[in-house]
């Protein structure tokens, strides 16, 4: 859960998407390498003790791929149905009225076969026909192919998107709000309930099938991404029962709102819906504005700590998104530094992801902030320079060491890395839970407040001689006192207290 590393893909593209529109599912883009330096990474990795999850993405391929170049040839080649192909309307226009997430019709019409083709992201990303029971083989024998190869997981891109429904339109939305699947309410995408492009019953059985594969590969997960008007009851359905994926991540918290209200409400739903499922956290990812600026905490060092305190105390595997440990914000960037292809098709309104993607600083005063030794592709912001790893290595107080002290901490108390979660309802602006194993049972009191918190409390507690220096609440006998943004953990025979 936090000895792994997940590598976006690199496999051969022409990287319309970064790598998210794939050609070979079996090599490696000579932009990054050969099938035998990811071997020797593998293997490094292994002896250090790491684990490699690879990003897979199943929904999709490349327009260039083999498959779609044969399939889009004719009606009658042995791949004409591989992918998702539609009749026009009488008038020519798309079957449906389904938007790409990427800006326009979801469909794109195609000369050779007089036919649209679906897209769910790019033209140049047709959509799978995981209708087809070939498409389902062969797409398995792709990710067998690096189970073979020694990979420890998939980071599944989009997974719920694999299997579309029937033609039809999708209804409008009545209101329009930033939040599912990181798309803003200027997108046509987010004017439409998504009933019938994506999400379907049928996904399940594709799931269980990848599931069964894995589950030939002893130690192997999958950590599925899940985009959807109702992403907490999908990722419930896709990971309970052990038979479909190992845990999924949605964008609940990957959007603006942070009130200590919502996100009680966003853990307390998905924990009601799991039963036996296993929750997956992110607070950033390469989709989303850097969580620094987008939860309002790039000058605020008492915030970060507490967000950082928010995750790490939750149930579930964690995922931290490259520079969240070190507190970067977003980067500004021209229009003519652009590389995301969303970016693009919405500025002005809309920036796109290369604000966040920038490159990892590692060192202040070295060229390209020590990330490579030529330039990358997109700039390292000068104000990053400053939270380098080695400004804040040697610093104790520093974020980085924060984080660090408090993953090691969260490895040392097994009510923190498996145990059951009781989220209680917030107080005063303070989230409440506890986190329960065996005999060890922790409190949790996060104050989102710019002001002092005292709580009840419970009367008898055993002070954490092990907890980080951030966390700073003072437990009393029947009270906790928090500062503003403040954090107390501590281990009780007792939950907390209704009054």
């Amino acid at each position: 859960m936090l000895r792994r590393r997940r590598h976006p893909p690199f496999f051969t593209s022409p990287m319309k998407d970064f790598g998210y529109d794939i050609s070979d599912y079996r090599d490696v883009d000579p932009l990054f390498g050969t099938l035998e330096d990811f071997d020797r990474l593998v293997e490094a990795a292994h002896a250090r003790g790491l684990k490699v999850i690879i990003d897979q993405v199943l929904s999709h391929t490349s327009d260039q791929h083999p498959w779609f170049v044969e399939s889009r040839q004719n009606h009658d080649n042995p791949r004409a149905d591989w992918y998702v192909w539609a009749d026009p309307r009488p008038d020519g226009t798309p079957p449906t009225n389904w938007q790409s997430i990427f800006g326009g019709a979801a469909w794109q019409w195609d000369t050779r076969r007089r036919q649209y083709y679906l897209h769910n992201f790019l033209a140049e990303q047709p959509d799978l026909n995981f209708r087809h029971p070939e498409v389902v083989e062969a797409v398995l024998g792709e990710v067998r192919f690096w189970l073979d190869r020694g990979v420890d997981g998939f980071r599944l891109d989009a997974i719920n998107f694999c299997t579309h429904g029937e033609l039809r339109d999708n209804p409008p939305r009545e209101a329009l709000e930033e939040g599912f699947m990181g798309v803003r309410p200027d997108n046509p995408y987010a004017f439409q309930h998504h009933l019938h492009d994506k999400t379907q019953p049928e996904n399940l059985a594709f799931l269980e099938r990848l599931r069964a594969l894995l589950d030939e590969y002893p130690g192997t997960t999958s950590v599925g991404e899940v985009g959807d008007d109702d992403s907490l009851t999908v990722m419930a359905d896709y990971t309970r029962g052990g038979k479909r994926l190992h845990m999924c991540y949605s964008f609940d918290l990957l959007g603006e709102r942070h009130d200590p209200d919502y996100l009680h409400h966003t853990l307390a739903t998905m924990e009601a819906r799991l039963d036996d499922g296993w929750p997956c956290w992110a607070l950033g990812n390469h989709d989303v504005t850097r969580l620094a600026t987008r939860w309002n905490a790039e000058q605020d060092a008492a915030a970060l700590r507490l967000y950082m305190a928010f995750l790490l105390t939750q149930r579930g595997s964690i995922c931290l998104y490259q520079g969240e440990e070190l507190g970067l914000g977003e980067v500004t960037l021209d229009f003519d530094s652009l590389v995301d292809p969303a970016g693009i098709a919405f500025w002005p309104a809309y920036k796109g992801r290369d604000g966040c993607r920038t490159p990892h600083p590692w060192r202040h005063d070295a060229a390209h902030g020590g990330f490579s030794t030529t330039a990358p592709w997109l700039p390292i912001a000068t104000e990053h320079l400053a939270l380098a790893v080695d400004r804040q290595e040697d610093d104790p107080a520093s974020l980085l060491n924060a984080y660090r002290a408090f993953l090691a901490f969260r490895r040392h108390h097994p009510a923190l890395v498996e145990g059951e979660v009781v989220h209680h309802p917030v107080r005063d602006g303070v989230m409440r839970l506890e986190r329960r194993h065996d005999d060890e049972r922790l409190l949790v009191a996060l104050n989102f407040t710019d002001e002092p918190r005292t709580l009840p409390a419970p009367t008898t507690i055993t002070p954490l001689d092990d907890a980080p220096s951030c966390v700073n609440g003072r437990w009393e006998a029947g009270s906790v006192t928090l500062p503003a943004r403040g954090i107390a953990i501590t281990s009780t025979a007792d939950g907390w207290p209704d009054r």
